[in-house]
């Protein structure tokens, strides 16, 4: 049992429930805030057990928003927890959080669990998210069920739109007519498919670059001295990518692709 589970088990405090297995998944991806000035906002209070849970948790230092469209939770204002009532399925909501909080570090969405709300709450808060900061949404199991408005591979509903996800987390690597590095390519160092949790982990992103160490140990074809020179290229190394291609045009004295790459470096 992780401490999290164990602050649970003894928790006597407001309601709270959870299934077991996200405590691991929660340890995994917020261990790293514990003792540290964050903050976190959650959609969907209920009773206020899950608030407390995470400043036992987090600490002391931690600034946690609860977000609810129930009013009646604005009682459950604690020091260092705010209550923030609004409809997260309104775009306006999301601008009101964004305006008096500017970013959050940890994004949890256990709110109403409905298609518009998860999709609408992601389009919305993902780029208030923090760099190194991680968006958790619960319950992603609705989406396999009608009362949520879901339904398996229905247009629409959340598991699907992550599934766009998982197709800009490798747009720079293309070509398909219309896959362009987006926001979520720029930002997303990885996504997480759990039982029912989707986590994504949010840094400043790079286009990747392919590298290489040590020396070949049998003749590379030409498709495999190419790859290599661009490697080169990328890394700044021209005279080892010219010396490639001396082997490869060597190698393919008409191919012209080989002539081209030499002509663009400068050199005949």
């Amino acid at each position: 049992m992780g401490e999290l589970e164990d602050h649970f088990q003894r928790h006597t405090g407001r309601m709270v429930t959870k299934w077991r297995h996200y405590f691991e998944i929660y340890e995994r991806h917020f261990a790293q805030y514990r003792g540290r000035p964050v903050r976190l906002v959650e959609f969907g209070i209920w009773h206020g057990g899950s608030l407390q849970l995470w400043r036992k948790y987090l600490g002391p230092e931690a600034h946690i928003v609860g977000v609810d469209r129930n009013a009646a939770c604005s009682a459950l204002a604690e020091p260092g927890t705010d209550i923030f009532i609004g409809d997260q399925s309104d775009a306006a909501t999301h601008r009101a959080l964004r305006e008096r909080y500017g970013t959050f570090d940890i994004v949890i969405d256990d709110g109403g669990h409905r298609m518009d709300e998860q999709v609408t709450t992601f389009r919305e808060l993902y780029p208030a998210l923090s760099a190194g900061g991680v968006y958790l949404v619960e319950d992603v199991h609705t989406s396999y069920h009608g009362h949520w408005g879901g339904g398996l591979r229905r247009p629409g509903t959340f598991v699907e739109f992550a599934k766009q996800l998982i197709d800009q987390l490798h747009a720079w690597h293309g070509p398909p007519p219309g896959m362009q590095a987006d926001y979520v390519t720029q930002t997303a160092f990885g996504l997480h498919f759990y039982p029912a949790v989707f986590v994504v982990e949010k840094r400043r992103m790079e286009p990747p670059q392919a590298v290489y160490a040590g020396a070949a140990t049998m003749p590379l074809n030409l498709s495999e001295l190419m790859f290599i020179v661009e490697m080169d290229l990328s890394a700044g190394r021209k005279a080892d990518a010219l010396e490639k291609l001396r082997i490869a045009l060597d190698a393919a004295p008409g191919d012209n692709a080989v002539r081209a790459k030499i002509r663009e470096l400068g050199t005949t």
